[in-house]
């Protein structure tokens, strides 16, 4: 039985040439009669094979090869052939493409566990005879707080060195200082650089005022907004990088139940940029579709459908 044939039985007096490259020889099945040749004859310059198989269904090791003029005999009464080349799963610039991360977070085990079954989006309508101004900043303020509390619950786990950068999934984001300039930060930096000027505005009368009698700036609503694309980057990163830990801490929950509120409330008041919430789109899409709990589909943050890009965005 040849080793590179499995398939063909032949006795010793049938057997010639073979390409068995863990033999003294190399033969090849022959019926005719051929010479043996010893492996010092074979030359390894190129993939010819010598079995009378039809061309590319060789079963022999291409990566020896046979001169025809080492086989006169051969060469006369048996095609050489190559058999094909095995296609390269490597991309053109010679990298093997990544393969796609597994988000935890989109398992519907996990996705389905809230602390409430209420349904949030009738919790986020503005009641009546409540000004709006003032519905904004009591739902702000609150927000704030259990995403800076929902943080801290992993905030050992994310360090500079661990997060190295504010990523979330492959968007990247950058802190703006007070003059406008782009500041490339760790993940735990940004986050501080976000409690912290948040914390500033909500306790800033004549931001947040408290006061019977106080007006809310004109430019209010831009604040809130400013203030709600923060807090969802905080959370976005949560789900991206510490979503493990989350779990292993049983906060999963708590995340989801604040993540859905969040986005209900952002969508109602159009708080968020489709384009801003669109690296989580399907983790939205899951955790605030109308078959589950928590609200409905409808437009705004998170519907938009741009979807996450091949490519890492800079923000």
């Amino acid at each position: 039985m040849c080793v590179a044939h499995p398939g063909l039985a032949f006795s010793r007096r049938e057997l010639g040439l073979c390409l068995c490259s863990t033999q003294t020889f190399c033969h090849v099945k022959q019926r005719s009669s051929v010479k043996s040749v010893g492996l010092s004859q074979l030359s390894a310059t190129g993939p010819p094979c010598l079995c009378p198989r039809p061309a590319g269904t060789c079963l022999a090791d291409a990566s020896v090869g046979v001169r025809r003029e080492d086989l006169p005999e051969v060469a006369a009464t048996q095609p050489v052939h190559s058999c094909p080349p095995r296609k390269s799963k490597a991309k053109p610039n010679g990298k093997k493409p990544a393969a796609e991360e597994k988000k935890m977070y989109l398992e519907p085990e996990y996705t389905k566990s809230r602390i409430t079954d209420f349904e949030f989006k009738e919790l986020v309508v503005l009641p009546r005879e409540i000004d709006l101004n003032e519905w904004l900043a009591s739902n702000t303020t609150t927000f704030f707080h259990h995403v800076n509390l929902q943080y801290s619950t992993i905030s050992e786990f994310c360090t500079g060195e661990a997060c190295q950068t504010m990523a979330v999934c492959n968007t990247q984001y950058y802190w703006h200082d007070e003059r406008g300039k782009k500041v490339k930060c760790t993940a735990p930096q940004y986050v501080d650089f976000v409690m912290s000027s948040v914390q500033k505005l909500v306790t800033d009368e004549d931001v947040f005022p408290t006061k019977y009698g106080r007006e809310f700036p004109s430019s209010f609503e831009s604040l809130v907004k400013k203030i709600c694309k923060y807090l969802f980057h905080v959370l976005a990163h949560i789900y991206s990088s510490h979503f493990k830990e989350t779990l292993a801490l049983e906060l999963h929950g708590h995340l989801n139940t604040l993540y859905v509120h969040f986005i209900l409330f952002a969508r109602e008041f159009n708080l968020l940029d489709p384009k801003e919430t669109a690296v989580m789109d399907d983790l939205t899409e899951v955790l605030c579709s109308s078959g589950g709990r928590g609200g409905g589909s409808g437009d705004g943050a998170g519907s938009g459908g741009m979807g996450a890009q091949n490519h890492v965005k800079e923000r």
